[in-house]
């Protein structure tokens, strides 16, 4: 196919030096034209720009010309697919000539090299079924459960990201996740960082092959109607030699005041939000991985660090806002552009932001003051329910509150749950490794964890292993623990999550009012000697939905529920239950409510809550 490269025009140039550009990628970088490529950098600063590749030997560079935008452009004949580049970028303070890879690059050399590759993005989609009904898959009231995934340490399969897509979707359709979250797939130096110290913003990991092979594997997920989530940060960059820092001899993209623009977390740079063409930058980052890729959600990373100037800063070591406060503005500003711009392009898709803070509104429209994401990880759940269930059962009823506070700011936002890496990392040890008590208690005890993550109202994620009981905290250097499936305690594990998963899909009261307070009563909240909770979920239709959890080993016969509706309930899922590794203490046959008032319901039922257990009971 014979390639023309889209002219550089006027509106190109007001739109990215404006700060609103969309698809700046659809211009700068390297764009194949013909016999040849066109190349195109910002880079404002430069006093010479040139190109240097395999194909001139690295040495003789090829001129570039530059415009008003602060933007160098040049064809260069008999360049095209395959062929290595950088541009070689002269300061105008004279200082000596550096090379950087192209920062809208398409496709990057696997590392550790480090130069760009021209490319084109060609491909034939086979997912028009997906992409023409996933804004049911996505929305508030959809039943979504996700499995992040990491794909370099998920199972090694020779044949990257091809060979992966096969293993990959199978394995979620059998599991019964309905969508795959991407740990950042973006080009990385460093292994170790799990793509978190991004230099690509265009261009996938050579790691598992070429841009058309990720495709493939989005492309093959959603055939087998699962979606798509992709992990992108926006919050600072590495300091490689390489990549965008002191790109044109000058702070282009990063602040130059190390008080705004340096991360000590992350011994990385802070991009300058108040810059129009960074805004861009970014702005079509975000927007390049919804258009060419078909992402069906972006998970923002580490939006705290962005909104916050003493995000991790100690007295004098940031700069306060020019009102005086520590919010970042030019951030925050930023993040409401890129929400309303992924949402006015694709309003079937999801918004995700991992936001640790009380910050208020992140998931409300940015019409109302909110910053416009769709979902908020709820990272107060998360810490919270770690903290209760890392302690010895017989001190859990002095701590009660930690898992009922939750209640209290639940339906704020619109959120996530998120059992993530970041929790089984750093000597945290494995979601099993977490649960006291003896090996028995260990595994019920995660069964009960997921289960009450997979009751309470919002969406559900889980990191690849806590699915089937890893024993040994994440290690990405080597694939999972796969032979674990085959003992009986391991696969009792992945079959109550397959379970789980399965009653959430089937069950309105599961999904559909996760943000909205109509969607959760108290039963019992309050049980703190027994510690004990039960709940009703509702959905808009269908019957109520109650659930137990006894997060002691002593089991509680003839225990008094109100319930309400009178009728029948039965037991829907039990994870006490032998198949999936439990002691069988079960509630077998149907249960007839009686008209005795308990827990201001008129009705009330009589039930055995097991050990360490999560219950589901349902109307029959």
């Amino acid at each position: 196919m014979a390639h023309t490269a889209r002219p550089l025009t006027d509106d190109d140039r007001w739109s990215f030096n404006g700060g609103t550009h969309t698809s700046i990628y659809d211009v700068l970088g390297s764009h194949v034209d013909g016999d040849g490529t066109i190349f195109r950098v910002w880079a404002p600063a430069a006093r010479r720009v040139e190109v240097v590749g395999d194909f001139n030997g690295w040495t003789d560079g090829w001129a570039l010309n530059p415009d008003t935008s602060g933007i160098w452009s040049g064809r260069i004949p008999n360049v095209g697919p395959g062929d290595t580049y950088k541009y070689r970028i002269v300061p105008a303070d004279g200082g000596l000539p550096h090379d950087k890879a192209d920062p809208i690059g398409f496709r990057s050399e696997e590392p550790p090299r480090t130069a760009s590759v021209v490319w084109n993005l060609d491909y034939e989609w086979g997912d028009a079924d997906w992409m023409s009904d996933r804004g049911s898959r996505n929305t508030l009231d959809a039943p979504i459960s996700i499995y992040e995934v990491h794909l370099g340490s998920w199972r090694y399969e020779p044949g990257g990201y091809r060979a992966i897509a096969h293993q990959l979707a199978d394995y979620v359709k059998e599991m019964g996740f309905t969508h795959v979250e991407l740990l950042p797939v973006m080009e990385h130096p460093f292994y170790g960082s799990w793509g978190y110290q991004c230099t690509g913003y265009f261009a996938p990991t050579a790691r598992y092959g070429t841009p058309q092979d990720l495709m493939y594997l989005i492309d093959h997920l959603h055939q087998n109607d699962i979606g798509v989530i992709l992990d992108w940060v926006p919050s600072h960059f590495p300091k490689d030699g390489h990549g965008l820092s002191w790109f044109d001899g000058t702070h282009l993209y990063e602040h130059a005041d190390p008080k705004v623009g340096y991360h000590p977390d992350w011994d990385s740079l802070i991009f300058n939000y108040d810059r129009y063409e960074v805004r861009s930058f970014l702005l079509s980052s975000a927007l390049f991985w919804l258009d060419k890729y078909h992402a069906d959600g972006i998970r923002v990373d580490a939006v705290a660090s962005m909104l916050y100037r003493d995000y991790s800063r100690n007295e004098g070591e940031w700069i306060p806002n020019e009102f005086g406060g520590r919010e970042n503005l030019g951030a925050i500003s930023f993040l409401k552009l890129v929400n309303r711009a992924a949402y006015a392009r694709h309003p079937d898709i999801q918004m995700y932001a991992e936001e640790s803070t009380a910050f208020p509104m992140v998931t409300h429209p940015t019409d109302y003051g909110g910053l416009g994401f769709g979902q908020k990880w709820d990272m107060g759940w998360m810490n919270d329910t770690l903290a209760y269930i890392e302690k010895d059962p017989v001190h859990r009823s002095f701590h009660h509150s930690e898992l009922s506070f939750r209640m209290v700011y639940a339906f704020n936002e619109n959120f996530t749950l998120p059992l993530s890496h970041d929790e089984v990392v750093h000597g945290k040890g494995s979601l099993l490794g977490k649960q006291p008590g003896d090996r028995w208690q260990q595994f019920a005890g995660l069964r009960l964890l997921l289960a009450y993550q997979w009751a309470q109202p919002g969406k559900k994620l889980l990191f690849m292993g806590g699915e089937f009981a890893v024993s040994q905290e994440w290690n990405h250097e080597t694939e999972l623990d796969w032979n674990l499936r085959q003992f009986d305690e391991h696969a009792g594990v992945s079959r109550w999550v397959t379970d789980l998963n399965a009653l959430m899909k089937a069950t309105p009261a599961l999904h559909q009012q996760d943000s909205e307070s109509s969607g959760f009563q108290w039963v019992i909240g309050d049980d703190a000697a027994n510690s004990v909770f039960a709940f009703i979920r509702h959905g808009r239709e269908g019957s109520p939905l109650l659930f137990v959890a006894n997060f002691t080993p002593v089991p509680r016969e003839g225990y008094r529920l109100g319930v309400p509706q009178a009728g029948t309930w039965i037991e829907a899922l039990n994870g006490d239950d032998l198949r999936y590794g439990g002691s069988g203490v079960l509630n077998q046959g149907p249960i007839a409510s009686q008209e005795e008032p308990s827990h201001g319901f008129g009705n009330s039922i009589e039930i055995k809550v097991p050990p360490l257990t999560g219950v589901f009971l349902t109307l029959s």
